[in-house]
């Protein structure tokens, strides 16, 4: 794949930045490129607090959903809790589910099945709401999009309350956006119109979380507990971390490294060995993915009893079957990877401008995470589709300049069912239709070369020896890292390689000695994908002879650029400084 390096220079007297708030100038540097610039935007990133938290108030609808469930909890009524079957879906169930049975609400859930349901809220949910009593219907991470089923659940006397954050649909008349609302009682949902909410990018869980907090604040009672949860609810739904969505990661993390749900504390057993500091990568890759196994090969129903456990005994058998289901998803995901780079290497797909790929046998929850790691592979945009009950099935994942759903739309007289938003979508259409749906995409594309080419943005060039334990120091306090606050990206040229060796049980790690002419020498670390192409990129450029050079650490030819992340490698006690390679180019 190509990449274009690209270096940010924006402007600031980032010496200033730096007394001002007692920073390096490096650190200010990298704020900047965040586009984070007025000083109070600022102070917050650095150190803000759950006391710049929102008032759940701002929600449009907040003070009417407050008032239906003290009525309904006042009186006994049934409510039942409808979410989605992913992490956030889980997670705002759990939220809604604890915080109304702690003030005594008769309180169910319910959670569709990926497969069987699909979605967020159907007729068959309605009708058996009705079936078994149900006074109210409170969804979470879905129903902004129900209209039809909330007017059944409406016209079964059934009360509906919503809360969600998905975008509101709309209609375009004379120019207008005009939003097309269910008919509920109450709906909570910061993305729309008229709605005051200070951020609208919060997770499902933060909804849910935030009429909780109203109706605790009005009895007086504690709240803040529910924030590791949604800390793993916003890394996994990949919402910006900025605002208040990186409080809530900041302030969740803190208190899931000193958890005392059972159920978290068996799945960190499970996943560690040993006791260790959790980041956001460790919900988003290990603690999210196990939580979203169930909903994906079983059902998420698995996810959300592990959350409510009381017992060690119970939370360790659940978390070690959603450990197993997660390590089974990403054996399946593999297989599935293989066969989807095998097609497009092996037919005429590869020269297709959009990767349609169909894989059959692959598990339909698979698709999107399928699509994604190919995406990345060919900078792309792919489908891939599988089979199911009704025909095709599959979700796409994007590139920047490719508007997926826009796409799709061009092309929907060959598709049953499609939506999504600009960089993915899900759909469905009939297998004989495949073919056709392919071409047209492609005939339709709009996109050249120079976009499949990847961009990295590198924040700074930096030398080696301006890396030392203070800047690294420095450097933590950007994280969480995650969307729209990315890990920083450093840059250097001219970087010499005096020696090589090949580390790791399974030898898949790649450690170098890396010099410049104006520093002394740094360790350098690069793992499996990047080590494979790098020894292979060596080895076509200089031949084999040099690469041996390397691995005996004599006088060689190699010059590389780089782009790294700083870090610190503490062996038996003794910390040595490091950077990570993730990209390069041979000079």
């Amino acid at each position: 794949m190509k990449e274009k390096w690209m270096l940010r220079t924006k402007k600031a007297d980032f010496n200033e930045i730096g007394k001002k708030f007692k920073i390096d100038p490096l650190l200010a540097r990298l704020i900047r490129n965040r586009d984070i610039v007025l000083e109070e935007d600022i102070e917050k990133y650095l150190y803000g607090t759950k006391e710049n938290m929102y008032s759940p108030y701002f929600l449009k609808d907040m003070e009417k959903a407050v008032s239906i469930l003290e009525e309904k909890i006042a009186g006994n009524k049934k409510i039942r809790i409808i979410s989605d079957y992913d992490v956030d879906g889980v997670i705002s169930n759990y939220v809604l589910y604890r915080g109304l049975q702690e003030i005594g609400a008769n309180v169910d859930y319910e959670i569709p099945d990926r497969i069987n349901d699909g979605y967020g809220i159907n007729e068959r949910m309605v009708i058996k709401a009705k079936e078994d009593g149900i006074d109210t219907i409170l969804t979470c991470d879905n129903g902004i999009a129900a209209v039809n089923q909330v007017a059944l659940a409406k016209e079964s006397g059934i009360t509906v309350i919503i809360t969600d954050h998905h975008d509101v649909p709309f209609v375009m008349q004379e120019g207008a956006k005009i939003e097309q609302l269910p008919n509920a009682d109450a709906i909570v949902n910061p993305k729309q119109e008229d709605c005051k909410y200070p951020f609208e990018k919060i997770c499902g869980a933060t909804v849910a979380y935030k009429l909780i907090q109203a109706l605790y604040e009005k009895r007086g009672l504690e709240h803040d507990f529910y924030l590791e949860y949604l800390a793993i609810a916003t890394v996994c739904d990949v919402v910006d971390l900025t605002d208040e969505n990186r409080i809530i990661v900041k302030e969740g993390l803190k208190r899931l490294n000193a958890t005392k749900n059972p159920g978290i504390k068996a799945l960190l057993k499970e996943n560690f060995k040993e006791e260790i500091e959790l980041n956001a990568y460790h919900l988003g890759f290990i603690i999210g993915p196990c939580i979203n196994a169930a909903g994906r090969l079983e059902h998420a129903g698995e996810g959300l009893s592990l959350l409510l456990a009381k017992e060690e005994k119970s939370a360790a058998e659940m978390a070690s079957h959603l450990k197993m289901l997660n390590d089974e998803r990403k054996a399946l995901t593999e297989k599935g990877v293989e066969k989807a780079i095998e097609l497009v290497e092996n037919t005429k797909i590869k020269e297709d401008k959009v990767l349609v790929v169909y894989l059959e046998e692959c598990h339909e929850s698979l698709a999107g995470i399928i699509a994604g790691r190919i995406r990345e592979k060919y900078n792309k945009p792919v489908i891939v589709l599988t089979r199911s009950k009704e025909g095709a099935k599959g979700s796409g994942r994007s590139i920047e300049e490719y508007s997926m759903f826009e796409k799709l739309n061009e092309c929907k007289e060959y598709l049953d069912k499609f939506g999504g938003h600009p960089m993915a979508a899900g759909l469905s259409l009939k297998e004989e239709n495949i073919e056709a749906f392919r071409k047209s995409l492609n005939d339709k594309s709009g996109l050249c070369e120079e976009d499949f080419t990847k961009k990295i943005y590198i924040d700074i060039k930096m030398p080696f020896y301006y890396i030392s334990e203070y800047i690294i120091e420095q450097l933590e306090l950007l994280e969480p890292f995650g969307k729209a606050n990315e890990k920083p990206v450093f840059a250097e040229s001219d970087v010499k390689v005096i020696e090589a060796r090949i580390l790791g049980e399974n030898k898949n790690v790649l450690k170098l000695k890396l010099a410049t002419d104006s520093s002394s020498m740094i360790e350098g670390i690069c793992f499996k994908n990047t080590m494979e192409e790098l020894l292979k990129q060596i080895e076509e450029k200089h031949g084999v002879d040099e690469l041996d050079k390397v691995f005996e650490g004599r006088e060689n030819d190699l010059r590389l650029r780089i782009i790294y992340y700083p870090s610190i490698n503490n062996y038996r006690g003794r910390k040595t400084l490091q950077v990570v390679i993730n990209n390069f180019e041979l000079m």
